[in-house]
């Protein structure tokens, strides 16, 4: 007797992606990750020597994937973006919200222009991309998937990082925001917030010394550093038929919290 075939409510397969900051680290790997389950995948990136060789590696396993330089400060080139997603995949399913930026200063030191400088990569970015899917799922009648990028430094705050941390608590409040305004439109709005993962970005900024990483890895729970591809699996999830009855959700995943207390 063979098995009957079973609906797999996690599928992506044929769904059409954008994944702004898919050239490096989390972003390479999201679209790695919907490109192996059969999406369609379009990575944008402000340095364009970031997008050609995963753009390569990922035809050359079979993906079908576009690649676009985009600042998504601006709103025409956001637009471009958009276009080019229309003319390469007939439209836009699934908009991943992953660019960032960022870097330290104590914030009696910042100036003015890096804080509006990164409130406007990490916000004001996210705010224009998923305005601009919502506009097109709109005018077609046609629901859709939004997935933003937080960071736990926009639930608890990070020292010396008050420019980033402010940007990514506006990311969680926009998220839940527009998941309440969109709702009647069937799209569905949600944020994932990162921990510490293991990316050769984030080892250069956070733990530059091996003493720093071990003590990274201790601020975890489970005791270590998260993998790209446990930020690139809640997105496949929340991208899903399965996610159908989640909006407005940030999801933690960062190795859980520690607590300073020690049991006898």
């Amino acid at each position: 007797m063979t098995n009957p075939i079973v609906h797999d409510p996690f599928s992506v397969r044929d769904k059409s992606v954008i994944v702004t900051g898919g050239g490096t680290g989390i972003g390479a790997a999201i679209a790695r990750v919907f490109s192996e389950r059969g999406a369609k995948v379009l990575i944008a990136s402000r340095n364009a020597e970031h997008l050609g060789p995963i753009a390569k590696a990922l035809r050359d396993d079979g993906g079908t994937v576009e690649s676009i330089t985009c600042d998504v400060r601006d709103p025409d080139q956001i637009e471009t973006m958009f276009a080019r997603a229309d003319s390469a995949f007939g439209g836009v399913d699934v908009m991943i919200n992953n660019h960032g930026a960022s870097f330290y200063a104590r914030a009696e030191e910042l100036s003015p222009n890096g804080f509006a400088t990164i409130v406007a990569i990490n916000l004001n970015g996210t705010f224009l991309c998923a305005r601009a899917a919502a506009r097109r799922w709109i005018e077609h009648k046609r629901p859709g998937r939004i997935i933003n990028m937080s960071s736990e430094a926009g639930t608890y705050g990070a020292p010396g990082m008050a420019h980033y941390a402010a940007a990514k608590a506006g990311v969680q409040n926009l998220t839940r925001t527009l998941a309440m305004e969109w709702a009647p439109h069937g799209i569905l709005v949600n944020c994932i917030a990162p921990g510490p993962i293991d990316t050769p970005e984030a080892g250069t900024r956070s733990w530059g010394t091996p003493e720093m990483k071990q003590q990274v890895e201790a601020s975890t729970a489970l005791n270590r550093l998260g993998r790209v591809e446990e930020i690139a699996w809640p997105c496949v999830f929340l991208a899903s038929e399965a996610a159908g009855f989640v909006t407005g959700q940030t999801f933690a995943v960062d190795g859980g919290p520690t607590s300073s207390l020690t049991i006898p």
